[in-house]
């Protein structure tokens, strides 16, 4: 049997209310407050730590709760958008972010510190929401452009709160990197609920597969934690044969269910589509390449080796960083075009072609600031310009009623690649430690980029199952 993602039914959809710019503007804002919210504790955490008395490996589990959180509620997010409509759900997980941030602004130790990242970590889930309201309120033809535009501003978000979280945490204090953000948030969401229409819910009738939704989510948190575990090093291969079978199980376990539910929570037949399951290892790839390029190349760029390395500081990493960071915006602003246009096929098999390009040659040359920059900077517009790519293809070829659910499992999927591929690169570098010196090699980081271009090459593979057909 031939499964259609997007059938002539799916197609047949009411004409999209017409947005005004105000409605279109609040939900840039909240997408701009959100990425802003999503970085700003990274530049900040050294303060932190002296300011909350913590350890580094403290700290760090701030990060990891925003990262294990949206893990859980992103799909959770997508299927409740599906079913109850995209606004309705997003203002919810509004106001679970907004009473995140007021706790985390007013949090006078870690412990509190983290209950309210927990809360912000929902903001995970506002992707694939703001996914549902672009299909519902777009005309088909212009739904990939704004699915990159939202994209893009998410990012755009990033290198806010990567500006502002010094000034504000040093200028005020590290209360308002949390508190100023949510202000905006607020204020957005307002906006949104007063001025976007509302979208009609789907899937009348069914009762919720909560059995599924509690399987997989058991299943995404204990593949995350067993990555971070099992790329740390320092445990018996017992232990990562248990970690495997408890992901194995719970997988399993999860697919039975969805098989038996009336209503699942994710339709398998969906999953098993080679347009959906080419872009979900598309996904993996791009983000494992990325995290493993976040990783290499500030490293070269502040260790000072025998003929190798820069030995910059960390304002200069920032500054020559930031090129790469712009590249991933502009590449969401027109990887929604460029899939219209040339279709998604088109899309990341150039993109994957000229990562793998980029990376052999940064592995030759990586000797002065501008061959790092540059490469940086392209293979951030690349990976941006796929990434986008494939979320816009996602959202118009499944059904309107699986746009939420599809696209945050391509979120998800993200984060997964993104933990993977920094926790690989960071072992391949402590495998090529000089014993004399403490720092890396340089054969550890020619390694590094030769692996991570295979990576992109082998991501070839598959790009042929994507939908060849461009939506005009």
């Amino acid at each position: 049997m031939t499964l259609t993602l997007d059938s002539p039914a799916a197609r047949q959809r009411p004409s999209p209310a017409r947005l005004g710019r105000p409605a279109i503007g609040a939900l840039g804002v909240l997408a701009l407050a959100l990425g802003t919210l999503q970085t700003v504790v990274d530049p900040a955490r050294p303060l932190l730590e002296r300011e909350l008395g913590v350890d580094s490996a403290a700290a760090a589990l701030i990060a990891s709760t925003l990262l294990v959180t949206g893990a859980i509620v992103a799909p959770i997010a997508g299927k409740l958008g599906d079913r109850y409509g995209g606004k309705r759900v997003l203002l919810v997980l509004m106001a679970l972010v907004s009473a995140g941030g007021v706790v985390s602004s007013l949090a006078p130790n870690l412990p509190v510190l983290l209950a309210g990242q927990t809360l912000q970590g929902a903001m995970v889930g506002a992707l694939p929401l703001s996914f549902i309201l672009v299909r519902k309120n777009f005309p088909t033809g212009q739904t990939q452009v704004a699915v990159g535009v939202v994209s893009a501003l998410f990012t755009a978000g990033g290198i806010v709160g990567t500006l502002v979280a010094g000034p504000l945490a040093e200028g005020l204090s590290w209360h308002w990197i949390f508190a100023a953000p949510t202000i905006v948030i607020v204020a957005a969401t307002a906006v949104v609920f007063r001025l976007m229409p509302n979208d009609p819910p789907g899937e009348q009738g069914t009762t919720i597969d909560w059995a599924g939704v509690a399987l997989l989510s058991a299943t995404l948190v204990a593949l995350l934690l067993g990555l971070l575990v099992v790329t740390g090093g320092g445990i018996p291969p017992l232990a990562v044969g248990g970690i495997v079978l408890v992901v194995a199980g719970l997988g399993a376990a999860w697919v039975a269910v969805e098989r038996r539910a009336v209503s699942p929570m994710v339709e398998l037949r969906m999953l098993t589509a080679p347009a959906m399951w080419s872009a979900a290892v598309l996904t993996l790839a791009v983000a494992a390449v990325s995290a493993m390029l976040q990783t290499y190349v500030p490293k070269l760029f502040e260790v000072s080796g025998d003929g190798y390395g820069l030995g910059l500081d960390t304002t200069d990493i920032g500054l020559f960083m930031m090129p790469a960071s712009v590249a991933g915006v502009l590449a969401g602003s027109v990887g929604g075009l460029a899939v219209r246009r040339h279709g998604a096929r088109a899309v990341a098999t150039a993109g994957a072609v000229a990562t793998a390009g980029i990376l052999v040659a940064v592995a030759a040359l990586h000797d002065t600031v501008w061959q790092l920059v540059v490469a940086r900077a392209l293979a951030a517009f690349v990976g941006g310009l796929i990434t986008t790519a494939l979320l816009a293809a996602t959202a118009t070829a499944v059904a309107a009623k699986d746009t939420g659910i599809a696209t945050s499992l391509l979120v998800v999927i993200r984060l997964i690649g993104a933990v993977a591929g920094g926790q690989a690169a960071g072992s391949v570098l402590d495998a090529g430690n000089d014993p004399a010196s403490g720092v890396p090699a340089e054969s550890a980081f020619v390694t590094g980029f030769l692996v991570a271009a295979l990576v992109a090459a082998l991501s070839l593979l598959v790009v042929r199952h994507l939908k060849k057909e461009v939506r005009s």
